[in-house]
């Protein structure tokens, strides 16, 4: 089993970020650009007419929120640095209502931003040059006519990156135009947050933020979207609400947010954070209605949480012994981190959460727990000899068992964090952590075990669309299953959960038709679900190797199982209790459930 490790979800650093929808052919290019006067953070006033001697001038539109603006900052600074002697000159503009000098400032010195970074107030040139998004560029010739838009090239974008930098977009259009020849592709497609602009629309209408927007973003949006949660930037004030209202719009027209990928059709979930029509309907008539604020007295309060957690305090917090450092580029192997817990008691698990230290960088997080007496000199046997504990994974909520319900951790027991890094182009340090919630043992009728339907077999043909593969778990004893969760990798498609029961029967427990590698989420059933002895858990993926996914890493290569993103995994996760109560005095099993 030492190849079936929990391989999750995606850099942090990309969540939930819009895509780019511009239409063709671009409007941008050949326009001309007129002066402009703007100040930097420290409140020195530039303007284009001072670079009048540069042959190539680069706007790139960045914004203080942005995952990917804070991917791309330190690559525009280098390509700044590249490009200097060479008559090009660089000027970050930055139009979001909400990014105030003291922010721009520190996002400078943070991603070492040392061309000028100047503050769009109004959104002037931003709307003057047609710019929607962060990161966006325009280059400008020496008559400030727009001959390249686009990307700064094909590495970072919504939903994943490539481990390496194929076409330099930018690079190769600047290149061109140095050496006085067309730009071979003028327009390229881009992504990232959509800017933040000063609202223009008179406020109107019935519906408020007051009266019933913050309600309905405090529901679905604020748990992720606070200070120090994994989301880009808050959500818990009507001026932050409206100030991305536009960004919420499309995220939530589109499905993307809240993220919730399960057919309605099958299964009920307590964690089911979808966003109803109503809702909806509501809050897109707010945003036409130009966000009216309302009496703020009115506004509920926002849920209260405790600082660095989302299932409130833990009564147990283990962390990575030292910082580990992360490199700038390439691949990092699975790390394995072990931390004595120096139980003198057994203790039982009701919740538990894994957190990274460094979201930017940490691509996962699994817990395991050994107990004493296994030889841990390899922790990468940890899956092998122990038990999993938790998991974090964009979107993976904290680990949370029915009522009567938990998991074992005996004395003496070592944990083993298994973490895997993704390099986002600068150094960077992690000392990622977990806590644990716990019970007396009193309490507890029913042990929690995990499982999996795994399928390690499998190939899939280069270019091919729509690869079937079937795993199967069959179980030997009356078993109740708790949640389920569905892993595969860039190339997964679709993911379905199906009960076969003994007596032929079967039903449909979780659908997933679009399977989204960037958001790894557990479906937590609202009722056990009973798998009497002799039903199989059916797990059915699809799979697209083809050149039509934007992500696959690449579709000239067959594609087997690892654990690596340019590999791929069908494995259908679980977690289950017993039928009955059980004595615990008979222990807890350290293999998966039977």
């Amino acid at each position: 089993m030492s190849k079936t490790l929990l391989a999750l979800a995606v850099s942090c650093s990309l969540l939930a970020m819009p895509l780019a929808a511009r239409a063709e052919p671009d409007a941008a290019l050949d326009k001309h650009v007129d002066d402009f006067s703007l100040r930097d953070f420290h409140g020195n006033p530039h303007t284009l007419a001072q670079h009048a001697g540069k042959k190539l001038i680069v706007l790139a539109f960045l914004g203080v929120d942005c995952p990917l603006a804070r991917l791309y900052a330190p690559r525009l600074a280098e390509l700044s640095r590249e490009y200097a002697d060479r008559g090009v000159v660089f000027l970050g503009l930055d139009a979001n209502s909400l990014d105030t000098p003291t922010r721009l400032t520190a996002f400078a010195q943070s991603y070492k931003v040392e061309f000028p970074l100047l503050k769009d107030g109004g959104n002037v040139v931003a709307d003057a040059i047609g710019a929607t998004r962060t990161p966006e560029v325009f280059v400008l010739d020496a008559q400030r006519n727009v001959r390249y838009h686009g990307r700064i090239d094909d590495q970072y974008a919504v939903g994943g990156q490539h481990d390496k930098v194929s076409k330099r977009d930018l690079a190769t259009a600047l290149d061109e135009l140095l050496t006085d020849k067309q730009v071979s592709q003028p327009s390229t497609p881009f992504t990232g947050c959509r800017i933040a602009r000063m609202l223009k629309t008179e406020p109107k209408g019935s519906i408020t933020y007051a009266g019933q927007v913050a309600a309905i973003v405090n529901k679905h949006c604020v748990e992720c979207h606070r200070e120090g949660e994994l989301a880009p930037f808050p959500l818990n004030t009507y001026e932050s609400v409206a100030g991305w209202a536009e960004t919420i719009r499309e995220v939530v027209s589109e499905r993307r947010m809240p993220p919730w990928f399960a057919d309605p059709k099958y299964g009920t979930f307590i964690n089911d954070c979808s966003m109803s029509a109503a809702d909806q309907t509501t809050l897109f008539a707010w945003i036409d209605n130009g966000c009216p604020e309302g009496n703020p007295v009115e506004a509920p309060a926002a849920p209260k949480f405790v600082s660095g957690w989302r299932m409130g305090q833990p009564d147990m917090v283990y962390r990575m012994t030292e910082p580990y450092t992360v490199q700038a580029e390439g691949t990092v192997d699975y790390q394995y981190f072990t931390v004595n817990t120096n139980l003198k008691d057994d203790v039982w698990v009701v919740e538990a959460e894994a957190r990274p230290g460094n979201a930017a960088v940490v691509h996962h997080i699994v817990l395991y727990s050994v107990p004493p007496g296994n030889n841990i000199g390899n922790p990468a046997e940890a899956q092998r000899m122990g038990k999993l504990v938790a998991v974090y994974a964009p979107g993976m909520n904290p680990w949370r068992y029915p009522e009567g319900s938990a998991m074992k951790i005996e004395a003496g027991s070592t944990l083993v964090i298994q973490a895997h890094y993704t390099p986002n182009g600068t150094e960077q340090q992690d000392r990622s952590y977990v806590g644990l919630k716990l019970v007396d043992a009193s309490k507890v009728k029913r042990q929690v075990r995990y499982g999996m339907a795994v399928n390690m077999g499998f190939v899939i043909p280069a270019g091919a669309n729509d690869v079937e593969v079937v795993s199967k778990k069959e179980f030997l004893k009356d078993l109740m299953l708790v949640n389920l969760y569905p892993h595969m990798h860039y190339r997964g498609k679709s993911f379905k959960f199906e009960a076969e029961y003994p007596d032929g029967r079967r039903e449909v427990l979780l659908d997933v038709p679009r399977y989204d590698f960037a958001w790894q989420l557990r479906y937590d059933l609202a009722e056990p679900k009973l798998m009497p002895k002799g039903s199989k858990l059916v797990c059915t993926a699809h799979f697209d190797n083809s050149e039509a996914n934007r992500w696959n890493p690449d579709p000239t290569k067959e594609v087997r199982f690892g654990l690596q993103t340019w590999q791929e995994m069908m494995v259908g996760y679980y977690t289950a209790i017993s039928a009955t109560d059980e004595n615990l005095t008979k222990g807890v099993s350290t293999a998966a459930a039977q």
